[in-house]
């Protein structure tokens, strides 16, 4: 069993039907289309699979559906965080009574008041009721979207007390500070940014991979920063492409990209973005490809 996440795991965009409800075999298909154009592993649900938007039902019945695939329980990590503690522990154990082990894990959510030790505790008490030693847990470092943050030293005091099970934590700040304070905090846990500009600075000061959401879009530009072949210019530009609202400007993007319009669904409370910027917006990133491919 892998102790921790390493490498490119992909932050998954969910593909929809015109109901709404998960396409498995969309789901099958692009995982599998992510791990053959270069990804160690597959985080479905997280934020750039509008993971709270899902039931943990859904969520399941989907990582079910990539392991009767054939994707390796351990090159999948569900993003598993919910608001209520009890949520989150139902839906991690329900998730290794599937065989999964490796969970991201967003600290509760909702409440901005809340103190350090709070956020300690709730992790303690999300790993105690799992009480499982095979659980690893990837905690979700993303305040300016959750509004809650994960604070690096009792993410090291965690470590302390449990060991590998607090294996990792992706930080999505975008904030190379930030990044850094995990290492100092929590130095034996596995670092990993969310930011694909910082890829190349994380890789040099001790970090073990990224998990992120531009490799559902450039997958060959990611995996060329994580092995040192491309620089952090040619990410810059590709992320300087797309528009808010982030998600669905991914799927109406990976929509251009396909010829698939299905991939432009959304849940509420996204609407689908605009397919005409879209498609230019794939224009655009096929020429940064085709500009590295030359070089």
């Amino acid at each position: 069993m892998a102790e921790m996440i390493t490498g490119l795991w992909a932050a998954m965009a969910t593909p929809l039907d015109a109901d709404g409800k998960v396409d498995h075999a969309g789901l099958v298909k692009h995982g599998k289309w992510l791990m053959a154009n270069g990804c160690d592993g597959l985080v479905p649900f997280g934020t750039t699979g509008e993971g709270t938007a899902f039931a943990a039902g859904e969520k399941l019945a989907a990582a079910e559906a990539l392991l009767n695939a054939g994707v390796p329980a351990e090159r999948i990590a569900l993003g598993t965080g919910c608001a209520a503690v009890p949520d989150t522990i139902a839906l991690t154990r329900a998730a290794m009574g599937l065989g999964m082990v490796h969970a991201m894990v967003l600290p509760p959510f909702y409440y901005r008041d809340v103190t350090e030790q709070g956020i300690e505790d709730a992790f303690a008490e999300i790993i105690d009721g799992v009480g499982s030693d095979r659980l690893r847990v990837c905690a979700y470092h993303i305040p300016q979207v959750s509004g809650v943050p994960v604070p690096a030293a009792a993410l090291g005091r965690l470590r302390q007390r449990y060991g590998a099970i607090v294996a990792g934590v992706k930080d999505s700040t975008g904030d190379f500070e930030s990044f850094r304070a995990f290492r100092r905090e929590a130095p034996e846990i596995g670092t990993l940014v969310g930011a694909e500009t910082l890829i190349a600075r994380a890789r040099d000061e001790g970090g073990v991979g990224t998990i992120c959401g531009m490799v559902n879009l450039v997958p060959q530009l990611v995996r060329a920063m994580m092995q040192g072949h491309a620089g952090t210019a040619d990410m810059e530009a590709a992320v300087g492409c797309l528009e808010a609202p982030f998600i669905p400007t991914i799927k109406a993007v990976l929509a251009a990209q396909t010829g698939d319009a299905a991939w432009r669904n959304v849940r509420a409370p996204f609407r689908p973005a605009d397919p005409a910027r879209a498609a230019r917006i794939a224009t655009a990133l096929a020429a940064i490809g085709s500009q590295r491919a030359a070089e």
